[in-house]
């Protein structure tokens, strides 16, 4: 089953952090993760929602304690961030932004564009997030309003 979740995982993960270590030790919390509840998955849910749902709920946890923690040293703490990185590809730049903005979402909105952006039916959202399928819609209006302005909002 890892095998074959193997990239969602990581998809995750990298969503959470853009530090290369970080996203290593997330992928490892999400596996141990896995492994102490697999014996529960099989009786009661898909396992393809089941991964996206433990992968989520752990980086969503991580977060929530990096954040509790005073910053050491890094990169954003001195104010340097990914996104203002000049780069001579307007693709990578562009991917850089909508990743900057993307991180600037809220925890749970940005869990619901992840899943988006991985082709996921509303409904296998809905059943991953725990909310009904009309909400992820209205949510997934919500956000694009919140990155449209954003886009409109004065760069550095």
């Amino acid at each position: 089953m890892v095998k074959e979740q193997k990239g969602t995982i990581y998809t995750v993960c990298l969503m959470f952090s853009d530090s290369p270590e970080e996203v290593d030790d997330l992928v490892q919390q999400v596996l141990i993760n896995l492994w102490q509840g697999y014996a529960d998955v099989q009786q009661k849910d898909r396992p393809r929602s089941w991964v996206w749902r433990v992968a989520m709920n752990t980086c969503i946890s991580a977060d929530r304690r990096a954040r509790r923690q005073p910053a050491t040293n890094s990169l954003e703490s001195i104010g340097l961030h990914s996104a203002d990185v000049a780069s001579d590809n307007a693709d990578d730049r562009q991917i850089r932004l909508l990743h900057d903005r993307i991180h600037r979402l809220g925890l749970f909105d940005r869990a619901i564009v992840l899943l988006w952006l991985e082709d996921l039916s509303y409904e296998e959202i809905a059943s991953i997030v725990g909310i009904s399928a009309k909400n992820v819609s209205v949510r997934l209006v919500r956000i694009r309003e919140q990155l449209k302005h954003m886009n409109e909002a004065p760069e550095h």
